[in-house]
């Protein structure tokens, strides 16, 4: 899983930077081509093209951006609402009668080591195993919460309890939603991959019909567009661990329940 992992990551970054920098090499070789077989060539129309191409695919990539970004603050909103959420349930659970109570508190240790182990491997194995487990420890939870509706439905300790239970089962669904099944819809990758191509095929167009073959250049504008679109994957899929959200609070979280009796 590593491997593929890894694999994953690189082409994040490369598929991008040969999108970018192919094209502009193919723009430059056409480009001279056609200035050494039509002699001087007015490049001040291109140049227009070239601008107004170029600031489509700078509109587009904030535009991503800010998709990604929203998402990205989503989910961190998410992971404080998940702790605020563990910790109010594991303190109710002191207001219901055993065996219910000792065993809600230990359910709710375990989700919590769940939530701190997934970070140190985001393998799809652990993360599905993660999923699998978590939502057992939601269903028996929830089992507890329907057994005492069952001995006392009027119970406004047993109310709180399974609030804080249906809150903690909400929440873990928008967690799971947002970081592992929201992505950037596949239309806006298709129209920033064609805006991008044939900007940077104008673009290198330009260098060629100015007479300039610059490969370094070319080179470089991949490697600076490139990592603006690798940053954008890497917010999208928080799978791949590039951009972790930190998970100081969890691991707040587990130290106090854990330094409980």
């Amino acid at each position: 899983m590593i491997n593929v992992s890894l694999f994953e990551i690189l082409g994040m970054f490369m598929i991008p930077f040969l999108s970018i920098l192919i094209p502009i090499i193919a723009g430059q070789y056409y480009g001279l081509f056609v200035k050494n077989k039509s002699g001087k060539i007015n490049d001040s129309p291109v140049g227009s093209v070239v601008g107004a191409a170029l600031g489509l695919l700078a509109f587009m990539l904030a535009f991503t951006f800010q998709i990604v970004d929203n998402r990205y603050n989503n989910r961190k909103e998410l992971l404080l609402e998940e702790v605020t959420t563990i910790r109010t349930a594991y303190l109710q659970s002191g207001l219901i009668p055993e065996p219910y109570r000792a065993s809600s508190r230990n359910l709710l240790k375990e989700y919590t080591d769940l939530r701190v182990s997934l970070f140190k491997d985001l393998s799809v194995k652990k993360i599905e195993n993660l999923k699998e487990k978590s939502q057992s420890i939601l269903d028996s939870l929830w089992n507890y919460s329907e057994a005492l509706a069952a001995q006392d439905r009027s119970s406004e300790a047993y109310s709180l309890y399974t609030g804080s239970i249906n809150e903690l089962v909400s929440t873990y669904n928008k967690r799971v939603t947002f970081t592992f099944e929201y992505r950037i819809p596949v239309t806006i990758l298709w129209v920033l991959f064609i805006i991008t191509l044939f900007t940077m095929l104008i673009l290198g167009y330009q260098f060629g019909i100015s007479g300039k073959k610059n490969h370094v250049l070319a080179v470089f504008i991949s490697i600076i567009f490139s990592s603006v679109m690798f940053l954008i994957l890497a917010l999208d899929r928080p799978e791949t661990g590039i951009m972790q959200l930190n998970q100081a609070p969890m691991e707040t979280l587990y130290k106090q329940l854990h330094s409980r009796k």
